[in-house]
């Protein structure tokens, strides 16, 4: 039998198709699904089966690369930031199309900015004494660019491109104006090793971790914040200036968002492709001309092209898979989770420690061992993913939608 909510979601697949792309839903819905994710804890499975490639590889993919790279864990940041610009160009038509006027929908832009910051510093402070001023979480980097990128949407599409280019020159100028380590530089009061294996040296020592000019500005700002000790570095290596090239992320997402809307209801794969290809090829060529290294940590322009492309494939894969072929049923589940984004990101940070204690005071610490205990973080994990995923469609069932 089906449910109602795949009735639902089935009906409104067909009634509302023209105006609103599933494959955007199903594709926020993975991004979520790989965050939601992390508490399988592949990592430690792994280390309890150290002959084995196949944990190895899903321990690499959920985990940060340790600087330049990509691993799939790596484009869930990009891929949130990416599909806020996509929606833009809907929410404006939304907003338009209600009779809200330009100011109108500048204050609730600035209003959602604000939200999505103070947001961002409160979920980093849970478990912490004191409210934790710091700016590097996915929502307080897409509040600090949003009001620019709402401004980019009334904007011609030349000048958005040119906007583009110009905050990704001008951010990597700074950059490479700025003073590199000396010889001396003692390396380990910025929380780096030093025998570590991704130093650069040349040109690309200007995005050394934490000896740049991102951790420079983060000593002075941070610092103008009550903080229990005062700001050295992001152990990290995450900054707060990072919200600018984020904000390139952004705009490539706009432009595939107004791409979108301008075919529908046919998808622009072409302009996709094309886009996919320069600007994962722009971004590589940086990276080994050694111009401007591809790390995710500190979100060099190179990371902006590259992980941008990234965002058109999977955004052109959801779209022929689903729009094109046809093939929907099978996205509920990511749908459930993409169209409450919001909800799902506030689960990843509050639910996990609550239910493992809720699992182990009412199913005892031994609940999930069964199958070993080399697997016991694993079985963990998926019933923590199951139990937020219910609630997500139990929130779906009733169109309870979480909106900032």
């Amino acid at each position: 039998m089906s449910s109602p909510a795949r009735e639902n979601f089935g009906a409104t697949l067909t009634e509302s198709a023209p105006r609103r792309n599933i494959a955007v839903d199903a594709y926020r819905g993975l991004v979520m699904l790989l965050l939601m994710a992390e508490v399988l804890r592949f990592a430690e499975v792994s280390q309890a089966h150290p002959g084995s490639g196949f944990w190895k590889f899903l321990a690499y993919n959920q985990e940060h690369v340790d600087w330049a790279g990509c691993s799939l864990h790596d484009t869930i940041q990009p891929g949130f930031s990416f599909l806020v610009g996509v929606a833009l160009p809907y929410s404006i038509a939304s907003r338009t199309g209600k009779g809200k006027s330009f100011g109108n929908q500048l204050a609730h832009s600035i209003w959602r900015a604000f939200l999505l910051i103070a947001l961002g510093i409160f979920l980093r402070s849970t478990h912490q004494p004191q409210t934790y001023f710091t700016f590097e979480d996915t929502l307080t980097q897409i509040g600090l660019g949003y009001v620019f990128l709402f401004l980019l949407g009334y904007a011609k599409e030349k000048w958005i491109w040119i906007s583009f280019a110009a905050i990704l020159f001008s951010y990597w100028l700074a950059w490479a104006l700025y003073p590199v380590a000396g010889p001396g530089f003692d390396w380990q009061s910025v929380g780096v090793p030093a025998d570590w294996a991704h130093r650069y040296t040349g040109l690309l020592a200007h995005w050394n971790k934490n000896a740049n000019l991102g951790n420079a500005f983060d000593q002075w700002f941070l610092n103008l914040f009550p903080r229990v000790k005062p700001f050295i570095f992001n152990e990290g290596g995450y900054l707060t200036l990072s919200f600018i090239p984020t904000l390139g992320t952004m705009i490539l997402g706009l432009v595939a968002g107004r791409w979108l809307r301008a075919a529908a209801p046919q998808i622009p794969f072409r302009k996709f492709l094309v886009a996919a290809a320069a600007t994962i090829a722009a971004g590589l060529l940086l990276h080994f001309t050694g111009i401007c290294p591809v790390v995710k940590r500190i979100w060099t322009p190179s990371w902006t092209l590259f992980s941008g492309g990234i965002c058109l494939l999977f955004l052109s894969a959801f779209c022929w898979i689903i729009e094109t072929k046809g093939h929907r049923k099978w996205a509920f589940p990511l749908v459930v989770i993409g169209m409450n984004s919001i909800a799902a990101y506030l689960f990843v940070h509050i639910f996990p420690q609550f239910l493992v204690s809720t699992f182990k005071i009412h199913l005892g610490p031994k609940a999930f061992a069964f199958l070993g205990q080399p697997l016991q973080p694993l079985l963990e994990g998926l019933a923590i993913v199951l139990v937020e995923w219910l609630v997500l469609l139990w929130m779906y069932r009733r169109k309870l939608f979480l909106r900032i």
